[in-house]
């Protein structure tokens, strides 16, 4: 039976969401020893597990907290996924999860250890409303601002209520932000579809 155009697309669209999701039910299935081994932590960092900087983003505080971040996923990409091709979300997941890990290294010194999708999620947002906005859509920057503002929140009042006790841990705001700007960063980048 072949399938037609648009169910082809529909699955091409599918596969990169669909693996982030197997990836880190695989890793959440081996907790704790993967999420020992691949966590954001900054003294194996600095002793060379450079690795820690992009799959800290992978492993989660447990079922719930991954739960919460493929929601998330799903979320995003249900609104956005089609907007860009695979190879450009996969730069945006790269630089957002990098930025993360980058941006709690070089500005968060007091932090230990961090996981969690979440920061990437921020980044996948960012440039996907960017990319809707370049290509001359208005809703999109109602959205850019609430991030925005959700974001300067987090900056000054902390975590969004109850997100603590849903994530089963404390919310490292600052990887949202770094993750935010990765995904500007990546929307450089970018070329919007026509």
């Amino acid at each position: 039976m072949m399938l037609s155009e648009r169910h082809q697309q529909l699955i091409r669209q599918s596969v990169l969401p669909a693996s982030l999701c197997l990836i880190s039910l695989l890793l959440q299935f081996f907790d704790p020893d993967s999420t020992l081994w691949l966590r954001y932590e900054r003294s194996p960092i600095i002793n060379n597990e450079w690795w820690r900087l992009l799959s800290g983003n992978f492993v989660h505080l447990g079922w719930t907290h991954l739960w919460m971040n493929l929601a998330g996923l799903a979320l995003i990409w249900i609104l956005l996924g089609r907007l860009l091709s695979t190879a450009q979300w996969l730069l945006v997941i790269i630089v957002s999860s990098l930025a993360v890990g980058i941006g709690l290294l070089a500005f968060n010194p007091q932090l230990d250890w961090y996981v969690g999708l979440s920061g990437m999620l921020h980044g996948l947002f960012v440039a996907g409303l960017v990319n809707n906005i370049r290509r001359g859509l208005r809703l999109e920057w109602l959205l850019l601002i609430g991030l925005t503002a959700k974001l300067i929140w987090e900056q000054y009042s902390g975590a969004l209520p109850g997100s603590t006790e849903l994530a089963g841990g404390l919310v490292i705001v600052d990887a949202h932000l770094y993750g935010a700007i990765g995904g500007m960063l990546a929307s450089v980048f970018i070329r919007p579809k026509k």
